[in-house]
């Protein structure tokens, strides 16, 4: 039985060396999936107005994650640390830049989409008991002005966090297992729905001849900038991989094949789903649609369907989750050994050799947020910041070309220039239209980086006072 490390017995220590290239694979291949392949569908149908310009899309947006992991697979074979974009920027830009872009990790970037990942997997659990979904509420009081209250969801959200951080705070080893059980069964069950509903399904190849026809009919051209935003927010986390650095067995060749297969994991599954989606529905019949994939597959197989996707969604949400706890406190642990965050983070547990207390104040800070927010609010909050950190990454690779020519790079990004260049060219058009479309949650998102200043300072101050 596990049992919960104490943090009073931590100590600091170099984390070990013990993560394979198929444990990051599947951190990566769990990240990414998430819920959006599921949703984001029956919007492309409605927008683009044609099966192929949808197909094509999903294409797209692989070539630009790919882009980006390529970029990320040159930086962390030349920096196999933990931390991922904190080394990376500190490394191109100075101290400053990398320090941002941990304090943002801590209470945005891995935090928030922890929480709302939490949040979507007590919603589809609902889909079985409806009591324990987010709009059954359990307990309300009048505070000032408003009402707070707490939901089953709630309660069952806060039950996966801390079970899941529970278990990779036992050890490096148990955490990887479950991520790796997890991921398997996740890909497993899609795997089975594609091929058991386009040969099994009752679906219509004649879908594919629907809608405008083309490749990429007017609608495509008017609307494909939105449509590519969200295609490329489904494929985000594709470089959770990276943070995992420090920890990987022979990191300059893991690091390259963990990122780039991952990616191509994710991109045959978007594909196979789409295809599937598309042959089970007229194009008419999923646009607009939210829920697309439990449509699709009540098409295919009959109501007992609806349940199937329901758990299928879950599954996958939770091993997002999962993957993100693993990755995220490698961060706080690598700022805290460079005396930029509480020196208690870049302890290790004697016994399980895991950041044990990096991943407790993790799961804090994430507990608040799935109290205080909602799902759609988090990814949007998230995902702003999380776009502009890793285009400076990406181009942290092209600053640290020119700087420093003849540092030694084990892996080296093919197509350069290009190849970053065109990650960063619409990495500030999905900022630019995020921006334009939900200011509130964008503008929290910079309001967090900027809370991070006073306290680099403060840190800088205690570094500078200890070396001296």
């Amino acid at each position: 039985m596990p049992h919960p490390p104490p943090l009073l017995q931590e100590e600091t220590s170099v984390l070990p060396r013990s993560i394979s290239a198929f444990t990051a694979t599947c951190v990566v291949v769990a990240n990414v999936i998430g819920v959006g392949i599921f949703t984001t569908p029956g919007f492309l149908a409605r927008d683009l107005g044609s099966p192929m310009a949808v197909l094509s899309i999903w294409i797209i947006g692989a070539i630009l994650a790919l882009a980006g992991a390529l970029a990320y697979c040159e930086l962390g074979a030349a920096f196999p640390r933990a931390g991922a974009e904190y080394v990376y920027l500190r490394e191109a830009y100075g101290p400053f830049w990398g320090y941002l872009s941990g304090w943002t990790s801590f209470f945005t970037g891995f935090t928030a989409p922890i929480a709302a990942a939490c949040i979507g997997f007590a919603a589809y659990l609902s889909h079985f008991a409806p009591h324990l979904g987010p709009n059954y509420v359990l307990w309300s009081a009048p505070v000032g002005g408003s009402v707070v209250s707490l939901s089953g969801g709630q309660i069952i959200a806060l039950l996966a966090l801390w079970l899941l951080s529970f278990v990779h705070m036992s050890g490096v080893r148990r955490g990887g297992k479950l991520q790796v059980a997890l991921t398997v069964g996740k890909v497993a069950c899609i795997v089975l729905l594609i091929l058991f509903g386009l040969t099994l399904g009752n679906g219509d190849w004649g879908h594919f001849r629907s809608g405008d026809q083309g490749l990429f009919p007017d609608a495509a051209f008017r609307n494909g900038a939105v449509s590519l935003i969200f295609v490329l927010y489904c494929f985000s986390g594709w470089n959770a991989a990276a943070y995992l650095a420090g920890e990987m067995k022979n990191p300059t060749r893991s690091i390259p094949i963990s990122l780039l297969a991952g990616t191509g994991i994710v991109t045959v599954l978007y594909i196979g789903l789409n295809l599937l989606f598309l042959y089970a529905l007229d194009l008419s019949e999923m646009s607009g649609v939210l829920e697309v994939g439990a449509k699709a597959s009540l098409a295919l197989f009959g109501p007992v369907a609806t349940h199937l996707v329901a758990a299928i969604m879950a599954l996958s949400i939770l091993a997002s989750a999962s993957a993100m706890i693993l990755a995220g406190p490698r961060v706080y642990f690598a700022m805290a050994s460079d005396g930029l965050f509480p020196k208690k983070l870049a302890g290790l547990h004697p016994q399980t050799q895991s950041p044990s207390t990096a991943i407790f104040f993790q799961s804090v800070w994430a507990s608040v947020l799935v109290l205080t927010g909602t799902f759609d609010q988090l990814v949007v909050y998230s995902g702003f910041v999380l776009v502009f950190f890793s285009a400076l990454a990406v181009a942290a690779l092209m600053v640290l070309r020119w700087r420093r020519p003849q540092m030694p790079r084990p892996f080296s990004v093919p197509l350069y220039p290009y190849t970053p260049l065109v990650f960063l060219a619409f990495s500030a058009w999905i900022l630019f239209f995020t921006l334009q479309s939900r200011p509130q949650e964008s503008l929290m998102g910079v309001a967090t980086v900027l809370l991070g200043l006073p306290f680099y300072f403060y840190w800088q101050r205690k570094r500078a006072d200890r070396s001296g």
